[in-house]
């Protein structure tokens, strides 16, 4: 098995969405703010290659939409999913599988793109499968108010009208392997419904591909929830006990949307669990 980290690009978010109900004075001492109160945000991917397998785990928000659209993000720095897959020695032809830790735009939006040529939506990976679960698809084709401006028809429906889409079945318990795939995983509910979190074993290590779990390094105190999670006081225990998990096995955090710190370990403390080490990619596996 070998990993590659797959940079999708680089964006901006409001700081205060990004900490919820958590003072400014506090967040922008992990998460500094530029002068718009936005926050760098990054859509890191992980890309896993296992023999004649390659799986994407999610594929960040694609360039689609409109400049409107991508004005309430601000694109920065240089990277996309193509250069990022090819830096790897990969086109996005080779993926076998495309893993969507849950269908928020800027975790799926990738995946599909508009072919000028054929005039319509469709899916980017044309020979890979495309993973979900049934409980977060239904809950995303039929959102809720507050979420439906994440969840994108045009990101989501493509993948099963092409044929291209499958569901995974829930685990019996935490983190156990499924049939499907080569990792285990953990459900969560309270940043959405059923997001899927990835446990891979790799080179004697375990790495948890922390989705919207833990968006950041600044995000590990408890209360740090973001504004986005329908039902933050579901966030809080699933995270606390991830957390204390974590911290008594030395797992390894790889962060999706941490624009500066790819992987973190965390620790014990009297306060709680907080920050332990930060890693680049290849200081662990490389």
């Amino acid at each position: 098995m070998k990993l590659y980290p797959i940079e999708a690009g680089n964006f901006k978010l409001d700081g205060g969405s990004m900490f919820g109900v958590v003072p400014k004075s506090l967040w922008s001492r992990t998460n500094p703010p530029d002068n718009n109160n936005m926050i760098d945000i990054a859509a890191r991917c992980l890309l896993i290659e296992n023999g004649n397998r390659l799986t994407l785990i999610d594929t960040g928000m694609g360039n689609k939409q409109s400049d409107k659209f991508f004005g309430y993000y601000y694109p920065w720095g240089d990277y996309s999913l193509d250069s990022s897959l090819k830096k790897a020695g990969f086109h996005r032809d080779d993926i076998t599988d495309v893993f969507l830790t849950h269908l928020h735009f800027d975790h799926c939006g990738g995946g599909i793109n508009w072919n000028n040529d054929r005039t319509g939506y469709e899916p980017n990976f044309k020979n890979a499968i495309f993973w979900s679960n049934q409980r977060h698809w239904d809950w995303a084709t039929k959102p809720n108010r507050r979420e439906r401006a994440s969840f994108l028809r045009e990101n989501i429906f493509p993948m099963k009208e092409s044929g291209q889409l499958k569901f995974i079945k829930e685990p019996e318990s935490d983190f156990s392997e499924t049939n499907e795939l080569d990792f285990g995983i953990l459900f969560v509910d309270g940043h959405t419904e059923k997001q899927m979190i990835p446990h891979i074993q790799f080179k004697g290590r375990t790495l948890i591909f922390m989705a919207d779990l833990l968006p950041t390094a600044g995000h590990i105190p408890l209360p740090f929830i973001m504004g986005y999670d329908t039902r933050p006081l579901l966030t809080l225990p699933e995270k606390e006990k991830f957390l204390n998990i974590a911290a008594t096995n030395n797992y390894y955090l790889f962060l999706e949307h941490d624009a500066h710190n790819i992987i973190i370990t965390v620790k014990h403390t009297e306060k709680g669990v907080r920050l332990n080490k930060c890693f680049t990619f290849d200081e662990l596996f490389n």
